[in-house]
């Protein structure tokens, strides 16, 4: 029972993390860097302590009383997160929500998976797999069997990509994905899946925060609510930081108080794409402490969010007016990354 409530809560998760990007979609007039800073100071800065207020009452407490050292390891892992988190929007910007997300998450799960056993490789602690585990278990060899699967599946995705750039105009592309670009979107892609596999990291480098909220009492179904704060600070930071230097060099700021333009409609639902990215987190949170911070949880929330970002690619038709063969290309791709969930769950499960 324990397994299956694991699996529903990082569905919806991944639904969330999957869907956040489409009231982007519905803000008119605003640069990029307007919009994703207000979503930003949503799900980084309000709807967390919220959040946490309400599941974890004595959250404030606990990281105040907490060592220096796990709170600023934590940070630093939302800081590199938050990098990750700022390339995944140009990402899905520049490619769409089926390609961006096939090619972001793809990386992100499977370095994802692997970050944190190299961690415990290094330094040792008692209960958890580390990558030499790994390595000399059969369970942890097809663990890393998915993860290069998933790495198999990337590649056949970005080629469906390929495809698409050869197929279609740049009006026809941009029907869709008005600033279709798949040079650009590849690298930013590449790099968001990297670093955003940090917030798996930072997750592992909280577990104190979290362990102290049990220890207290607190429902163990919640006790991520108090790292995640401590992780979204760090995403905070380096989110604010670029989008305010593009504000400024843009002179973008302006759209605030640009009235030709609907700010009370734009700034609705940027909040709402900011708050439905902090819900990923929270199911996350809830999913992790049912079947533990392992590869299983982490593949388990990526491929949720994979499935959910095409569905919503194929609504906006972002691959309407291509071969068969594209078409084809990009499920087959997404059924690659699917087999290595799969692959990363029996493994875990040995």
């Amino acid at each position: 029972m324990q397994a299956i409530l694991g699996v529903l809560f990082h569905s919806i998760g991944g639904i969330a993390a999957g869907s956040f990007y489409m009231p982007y979609n519905r803000v008119k007039g605003w640069a990029w860097e307007t919009y994703w800073m207000v979503g930003g100071v949503m799900s980084w800065l309000i709807v967390p302590p919220i959040a946490a207020w309400l599941t974890v009452p004595g959250f404030a407490n606990i990281i105040a009383e907490s060592s220096s050292s796990v709170l600023f390891f934590t940070f630093i892992m939302g800081l590199l997160w938050g990098v990750g988190g700022l390339s995944y929007g140009l990402g899905v910007r520049y490619l769409g929500m089926s390609l961006g997300n096939s090619v972001v998450l793809g990386f992100c799960a499977a370095f994802g998976a692997i970050v944190p056993s190299v961690y415990y490789n290094i330094k040792p602690e008692e209960g958890k797999v580390s990558f030499t585990d790994m390595l000399g278990s059969s369970g942890g060899q097809i663990v890393l069997l998915g993860v290069l699967v998933c790495v198999i599946g990337i590649a056949v995705c970005g080629k469906a990509g390929v495809l698409k750039e050869k197929e279609l105009s740049d009006e026809e592309k941009k029907k869709s994905v008005s600033e279709f670009n798949l040079a650009k979107g590849l690298i930013v892609a590449v790099l968001s899946g990297i670093l955003s596999s940090f917030f798996s990291f930072g997750i592992e480098a909280g577990k104190p925060l979290a362990d102290a909220a049990v220890d207290l009492g607190f429902d163990p179904l919640y006790q991520n609510n108090v790292t995640f704060v401590v992780i979204l600070w760090g995403g905070l930071v380096s989110n604010l930081v670029w989008t305010t230097v593009l504000s400024l060099k843009n002179k973008s700021y302006q759209d605030f108080t640009n009235t030709k333009t609907p700010i009370s409609r734009n700034m609705l639902f940027s909040s709402l794409a900011g708050t439905i990215w902090f819900l990923q987190f929270f199911f996350y949170g809830m999913g992790e402490s049912k079947l533990g911070n392992g590869a299983s949880s982490w593949i388990l929330h990526m491929s949720t969010i994979i499935l959910t970002a095409n569905l919503w690619g194929v609504y906006r038709k972002e691959w309407s007016g291509v071969a068969k063969k594209t078409k084809w290309t990009i499920a087959s791709g997404i059924v690659v990354i699917l087999m290595s969930v799969v692959l990363v769950g029996i493994g875990n499960a040995i």
